[in-house]
């Protein structure tokens, strides 16, 4: 089957893109889909699947983001390979394709990566246009529900032990949860009547800090979005050295902007039910259930709930 596969995989790069793969090997990189390594007679290359229903049209979209931003002359947020017939994406089986350059470099993200993370942003952030087929970020507390009514269904159809052990989790969280979900609420009110200063966001440039030989990239732009700045410094918010230097960089790239507290806040309890709707919608599996464990009792998302009440 594997064999096979991988068959149907190089005969696909052959005809749709004119790539003829020497290997193919799997490629660690990215949440969302299935990766891989293709070297090519002519080059290297990033292959990524995305299987998944509810994502495989946001997928297909970001790659004309990307393909925007290699237009515009920005060499570090990866470089979409078209198909012969100039389409930024192709279907396998199931499956969007998209197909990149590939780039060697190690994904790092540490204190000392920030700064040249945020000039990074600042670069994206000036070329900012309306029209691209993104999605536009909500000052709602919609993550909830959503979240909420896919709790509701899992409780009333448990499907496995390991959905019956992930809904005992949650309800260890159930009095945080909600608490969370009333703060959520009360945020997006207060920042519902402003909706001034959205630029195209990444959302998570931090975990996609690609550091190489000579050059820094920040790549896996999948989820990019029309949205406030705060969406790419929220989750830094709760060091104030950090807040900082995002609006000073900001300044410095003529962007006079400055991070407001209620989006910040909004953004992290936003943020809170993301990653629960997510891990959520993904189980079963053994390693999402892992992440979400993790996620629930590690303790870094919760630093951010808590300080985003005091900013």
């Amino acid at each position: 089957m594997a064999e096979q596969y991988l068959a149907d995989l190089t005969c696909h790069l052959e005809e749709r893109y004119r790539i003829r793969p020497v290997s193919i090997t799997p490629a660690k990189r990215g949440y969302y889909g299935e990766t891989w390594k293709v070297q090519g007679e002519e080059g290297c290359y990033f292959v990524k699947l995305d299987f998944l229903p509810r994502h495989r049209e946001i997928f297909r979209n970001s790659l004309s983001a990307v393909d925007y931003f290699c237009w515009r002359g920005i060499d570090f947020a990866g470089q979409v390979v078209k198909t012969v017939r100039g389409e930024l994406s192709s279907e396998f089986r199931s499956a969007v394709m998209g197909v990149f350059r590939w780039v060697e470099g190690e994904n790092l993200e540490t204190d000392d990566t920030k700064p040249m993370e945020y000039r990074l942003l600042c670069q994206i952030y000036r070329l900012t246009r309306p029209g691209l087929p993104i999605p536009t970020m909500e000052f709602s507390d919609g993550a909830a529900r959503q979240f909420y009514q896919g709790w509701r269904r899992m409780e009333e159809n448990p499907k496995g032990e390991m959905e019956r052990v992930f809904l005992a989790m949650l309800d260890g969280q159930r009095a945080k949860i909600d608490s969370c979900a009333r703060k959520l609420s009360r945020y997006a009110n207060a920042c519902r009547m402003d909706t001034g200063g959205f630029v195209i966001t990444h959302g998570d440039a931090g975990g996609n800090f690609f550091v190489g030989d000579s050059k820094t990239y920040i790549l896996d732009w999948d989820e990019v979005m029309y949205a406030p700045p705060e969406r790419d410094a929220w989750v830094m918010c709760c060091r104030g050295w950090a807040r900082e230097l995002f609006e000073k960089t900001l300044r410095e790239n003529g962007l006079p902007y400055r991070l407001r507290p209620e989006r910040l806040a909004f953004l992290c309890f936003h943020m809170y039910f993301f990653y629960l709707g997510e891990f959520l919608a993904d189980i079963p599996s053994r390693d999402v259930l892992a992440k979400a464990e993790d996620f629930m009792t590690n303790g870094w998302i919760e630093e951010r709930l808590e300080i985003a009440e005091t900013l």
